[in-house]
This record gives C-alpha cells, sequence and structure tokens, in this order.
C-alpha cells in the first residue's frame, strides 16, 4: 500500500497548536472590505479554531494521521 499524500490546500490553511488544537484564519476578510466597519475588520484578524467534528478529519488530511 502507498503512502498517503498530504492534503496542500489544507496544509496552507490550518496550523496545530501546541496542545493539539486546529486553528485557521477567519473568513471575509479578502475583498469587498469597504462595506465593512473597523471593528468586524479587526475582529476577522484573530485566529479561529477548527470545531472537534471536524479535527480528526482535517488531521487526517494534514499528515495522515494524529
Amino acid at each position: 500500500m502507498p503512502k498517503m499524500k498530504s492534503h496542500s490546500g489544507a496544509k496552507k490553511r490550518f496550523t496545530f497548536t501546541a496542545s493539539g488544537k486546529l486553528k485557521h484564519a477567519q473568513q471575509n476578510k479578502r475583498h469587498i472590505l469597504t462595506k465593512k466597519t473597523g471593528k468586524r475588520k479587526r475582529q476577522l484578524r484573530a485566529t479561529g479554531y477548527v470545531d472537534t467534528t471536524q479535527e480528526k478529519t482535517i488531521a487526517n488530511m494534514i499528515c495522515g494521521q494524529k
């Protein structure tokens, strides 16, 4: 059986924290920023965390197993 390849898109979008959680950047920060308030754009800078129901799936995409 050949080795599993990691998902290139997932590698770029998600990172593991020291405690093993997965973090990601917020969506809605790419374009059409003029109509969004400063407060909203400022809050979108913060990272988000992947829901526990999706952690196993994304971890498999990144490194095969975790």
